[in-house]
């Protein structure tokens, strides 16, 4: 039975929750649900058209609650029992937590929330998949997606280097590693720590002595993943 005192810190990307239905962030065409990224994840999308905005994320929100948590979120979820497990994970959706995941720190915001667009942002829950394109927050600014656009900072990237650098094992699974800043995240991890990367390709990653590559969808990778573990 593995120690439970050790730190097994995993991030997670889309192909976690492709599992589960949940498309990929960029096609091969370079779009988002037949989308161009400029005209619904960046801050010049929200100033142009904000209603265009809204319905976008309220449509993927409308999925994201439709779909359920796949084999591989309840194993990460059952490593709970074993390890002291930590989340970072670049998906917006809420199926980590859904399938019971106690710890997941989200990179790129959660969907199922908005923010103000006033400072401080305060954040609140959305019920249901609906927020208005005309939704304030008590201080009457307009309410917007909880969701960390391109060319915005990555308000919890210092919380995720200190989580992964705190690491006693380490896991990737089912990211490219090609969004940055988050893809340096594997650069933080201790020399000497044990890293397994799961993903049906796995990136280049030479620096890495202790790597060991788990070449599989998310689901079936993570059953590897916990024999190797030990449990």
């Amino acid at each position: 039975m593995p120690d439970k005192r050790k730190t097994l810190v995993v991030f997670t990307g889309a192909g976690v929750s492709a599992e589960s239905g949940i498309p990929t962030f960029r096609g091969s065409d370079g779009l988002w649900e037949n989308h161009r990224i400029e005209d619904v994840a960046t801050p010049g999308a929200w100033q142009r058209n904000p209603a265009q905005v809204q319905e976008f994320y309220n449509l993927r929100r409308k999925k994201i609650l439709e779909s359920q948590p796949n084999r591989g979120h309840h194993i990460l979820a059952e490593l709970e029992t074993s390890f002291d497990v930590h989340i970072i994970t670049q998906n917006i959706d809420d199926l980590h937590e859904r399938a019971g995941s106690t710890q997941v720190l989200h990179l790129h915001g959660e969907i199922t929330k908005s923010r103000s667009t006033l400072p401080p942002h305060a954040v609140y829950s959305i019920e249901g998949w609906y927020l208005d394109p005309d939704a304030r927050c008590p201080q009457g600014a307009p309410l917007r997606p909880h969701i960390v656009w391109f060319g915005e900072e990555v308000p919890l990237m210092e919380e995720a280097l200190r989580i992964t650098s705190g690491a006693d094992l380490f896991a990737v699974v089912g990211t490219s590693l090609q969004v940055n800043p988050a893809a340096g995240l594997v650069h933080v991890v201790s020399r000497g720590v044990p890293m397994y990367v799961v993903d049906p390709v796995v990136p280049d990653m030479a620096d890495r002595l202790s790597i060991t590559p788990i070449r599989a969808v998310a689901s079936e990778g993570l059953e590897i993943l916990r024999r190797l573990l030990g449990e």
